[in-house]
């Protein structure tokens, strides 16, 4: 059986550190999980995701990764990285991502609080 391709991946340089296939915002808290047992400093790391949404963007800002490099980027998750001095790049970028969790976090803009909210979801 073929392996799925990750939805996000955490580099070192070019060679990855942490992959997951997961789907929504799960793989972001599998890789916090995965760097709480780490010794390694997030800020030296890439964190490389198919979509960055403000959800995602907020939740990347709160593991203090400070470059992302997305395939599709929301402008409100642009305006998080933005916000918060993190280096990043993206092959498209869209005004919104069509996905509640965007819609529900329009008004927060403190990584921990939308942390506690999507930590609920889950």
């Amino acid at each position: 059986m073929k392996a799925s391709k990750p939805t996000l991946e955490i580099l070192e340089g070019d060679r990855a550190l942490f992959s997951s296939s997961g789907k929504w915002l799960h793989p972001l808290f599998e890789a916090e999980k995965w760097l709480n047992k780490q010794a390694v400093d997030p800020r030296r790391l890439t964190l490389r995701d198919n979509i960055v949404g403000k959800a995602a963007a907020l939740l990347i800002v709160r593991l203090d990764i400070r470059r992302v490099e997305a395939g599709v980027l929301s402008r409100l998750g642009e305006g998080v990285l933005i916000k918060h001095e993190v280096s990043y790049s993206c092959a498209d970028r869209v005004d919104k991502i069509l996905c509640r969790t965007e819609q529900e976090l329009s008004g927060v803009d403190d990584p921990q609080e939308a942390y506690r909210i999507l930590s609920e979801k889950i």
